[in-house]
């Protein structure tokens, strides 16, 4: 398989945002059901948008500059101003699906911050850091998919009063991340 396939794969799979680094879990609480796919689809724009814009800039802005510590002084304004006009497009493109409330879950996703800072932490290339966006994204997106069927299963069923509410998703969040560390052995370097 090629390097671009491998880190598409990983990036969901394997060194996955949320479950390996904990890099976008407070939308992972605060999501509702209706309301999955379509930050799903979000973050996975926001992510491959930001991680393409953030590794040019980088690359093409901050480097020749030798403005390389000002990083995060312009990934942090670049992932936050993309937000809302990206939220308009998708909610045209996706007009089936609910987009209101989610700037505040897009807004507090540090995974997007994340991958702008690993990805040019790693320097691999351009087609690196859009194979790392598109697999954090779809990452997200299956974790968030687990995570709400998880929920909704410990909705239905009786689970003892301590445990209600945070504590049984911490645990179920626990118990993706440890059946996740499965995929480990999936890609041989």
């Amino acid at each position: 398989m090629t390097p671009i396939v491998l880190t598409l794969i990983s990036a969901a799979l394997i060194n996955n945002f949320v479950l390996h680094w904990p890099l976008g879990v407070d939308p992972l609480l605060g999501t509702e059901r209706r309301q999955v796919h379509a930050l799903g689809i979000a973050t996975t724009c926001l992510m491959l948008i930001v991680g393409l814009l953030g590794h040019a800039l980088y690359y093409w802005l901050l480097v020749p500059l030798g403005l390389n510590s000002l990083r995060l002084f312009v990934f942090l304004p670049l992932s936050v101003l993309l937000i809302t006009p990206l939220l308009k497009v998708v909610a045209k493109v996706f007009s089936t699906l609910s987009f209101e409330g989610l700037w505040p879950l897009l807004l507090g996703n540090a995974g997007v911050l994340g991958l702008v800072l690993i990805d040019t932490q790693a320097d691999k290339g351009f087609f690196y850091a859009m194979a790392l966006s598109v697999g954090a994204g779809l990452g997200f997106w299956l974790v968030l998919g687990l995570f709400c069927d998880l929920r909704q299963r410990t909705l239905d069923n009786d689970v003892p009063l301590p445990f209600r509410g945070l504590p049984i998703d911490l645990i179920g969040a626990g118990l993706i991340a440890v059946a996740f560390l499965g995929f480990s052995g999936l890609i041989k370097t």
